[in-house]
């Protein structure tokens, strides 16, 4: 049974409870991640989530999310998921919004209540898609996805919309992570 890391506002652990149970109409804050994906020509990975997801079905978004095991560090919740998600290998990874967090309910009414720190890693392999998690992937530049999120933020998820002004200046040719 997957277990979530139930937390308080400042993302201090409390305990932990089934995933399963975890998600709702009324949802705990708990721990989360969400990651950008990089490729060495300075793109940035775009996925959109399977039509099977219990939450945000068909939306675009960030390469991957997930949710630390209990005693899993972020990091290596990152490598697990872009494993899982995108049969990714990572490198480089790097917090770059340690303190995000969000709440959001979708069209289902399930809510979302997540401490959900962001980080940006490296691609290091091929992608693999896992349809289960992912139909489809895109590579795009920073600047074309936040246009693309400020015209139709509809068809992105909440956390990427609200999370993306703060993530944008450490992306490649967006200010801090420009390689140039």
């Amino acid at each position: 049974m997957e277990m979530v890391v139930l937390v308080d506002d400042a993302g201090t652990p409390v305990g932990t409870r089934s995933k399963a149970t975890t998600h709702g109409p009324t949802t705990p804050r708990h721990l989360a991640f969400s990651c950008h994906v990089v490729d060495g020509d300075g793109r940035v990975l775009v996925t959109r989530r399977a039509l099977t997801k219990q939450t945000w079905p068909g939306v675009w978004t960030n390469s991957f999310c997930g949710h630390p095991a209990p005693g899993e560090s972020l990091e290596d919740a990152v490598r697990r998921r872009a494993a899982f998600e995108l049969g990714l290998e990572v490198d480089m990874i790097e917090c770059v919004a340690p303190d995000f967090g969000y709440i959001a309910r979708d069209a289902s009414g399930i809510q979302e209540n997540e401490y959900c720190p962001v980080f940006i890693a490296t691609a290091a392999s091929a992608l693999s898609l896992n349809p289960d998690e992912v139909a489809e992937a895109q590579w795009t530049t920073a600047s074309d996805l936040a246009l693309a999120a400020a015209a139709t933020p509809w068809a992105f998820s909440p956390w990427l919309v609200e999370h993306l002004p703060q993530v944008l200046p450490h992306l490649p040719g967006t200010g801090e992570g420009e390689n140039a």
